[in-house]
């Protein structure tokens, strides 16, 4: 198995040492030929979505990146990659997200709380997080945090408003895995 990781900002190294820990090979996705690699699986980090979407565009990777997640590539998006994958940006989910839901760094925070599909509490680490507000048909909804979405999936897609790769626990990654 193989995946790519989306490395244009963010939390990528982090995505790597997690696949590093259960095994898996991964490379980096900096440009286009980066991204003609065989792969078997997606993950866009946690960042800064506008500048992840303004960096798709220049580097021309939004549509090839689009289209192969439409197609059935498997995709994890943490963070800013959960909103990459909204109805306003990738539009390969049917879920509607709030930007920065929990305000500045300040708002940020430690939870550990349920993830359906992984059998006890796992770690949440969420750093100027959005949550999903509202869902679209075939989404199904795997986390709720103090009331708010922080974690879904629909066919091949996962996203998480938190930051599985900060913590040591693999649950959330290993989740990602077995969808592939």
């Amino acid at each position: 198995m193989k995946i790519a990781i989306l490395a244009l900002q963010g939390a990528f190294e982090e995505h790597r040492q997690m696949l590093l820990k259960l095994g898996v090979e991964s490379f980096f996705v900096r440009n286009a030929a980066d991204w003609e690699r065989p792969k078997d699986g997606l993950i866009i980090p946690g960042g800064e979505s506008t500048t992840i979407l303004k960096l798709l565009n220049d580097l021309s990777l939004y549509d090839a990146v689009r289209n192969e997640i439409l197609a059935g590539l498997p995709v994890f998006g943490t963070c800013a990659g959960l909103i990459m994958l909204d109805s306003k940006h990738l539009n390969t989910m049917n879920i509607q997200v709030k930007r920065n839901a929990y305000g500045r760094q300040l708002g940020s925070f430690y939870h550990e709380g349920k993830f359906d599909g992984i059998d006890r509490n796992i770690p949440m680490t969420f750093i100027r997080a959005p949550y999903i507000e509202s869902v679209g048909n075939r989404v199904e909804i795997l986390s709720v945090v103090d009331g708010n979405i922080v974690a879904a999936r629909q066919d091949n897609q996962v996203v998480t408003a938190f930051h599985p790769e900060l913590n040591e626990d693999t649950a959330v990654h290993e989740y990602f895995l077995k969808m592939i």
